[in-house]
């Protein structure tokens, strides 16, 4: 089982940008990025496999970028052009072994989430 510790939250203005970190207890073949606003259902940001490769919802696509350094056991979300709608709990996940590595995979382990909030 792997564990996960989220960094990097925090409030920024609209239009701003902020990036997240998460940190690995070990090395997992899939790692992704979601999140969950008040009153909403989690939902997926983007995933990436242990080769860079990535998977990304259309909502966000263009505005974040998932990227990992797999010698380091960590896991980045750069979010540029914020909207008051990001703001949410993000919570980074993994799979730590995945022949197919997508955001539609049922992810196993789980950090605990930080909050990001973006004003308007």
């Amino acid at each position: 089982q792997v564990q996960l510790v989220e960094s990097g939250g925090g409030s920024v203005q609209a239009g701003g940008s902020l990036r997240l970190s998460c940190t690995a207890s070990r090395a997992a073949t899939c790692m992704a990025w979601f999140r969950q606003a008040p009153g909403k259902e989690r939902e997926g940001i983007g995933s990436v496999d242990d080769f860079g490769r990535t998977d990304y919802v259309e909502s966000v696509e263009g505005r974040f970028t998932i990227s990992r350094d797999n010698a380091k056991n960590t896991l980045h979300l750069q979010m540029n052009s914020l909207k008051p709608e990001d703001t949410a709990m993000y919570y980074c996940a993994a799979l730590p072994i995945v022949f197919d590595c997508f955001i539609g995979a049922k992810f196993t382990d789980w950090g605990q989430g930080i909050q990001v909030t973006v004003s308007s």
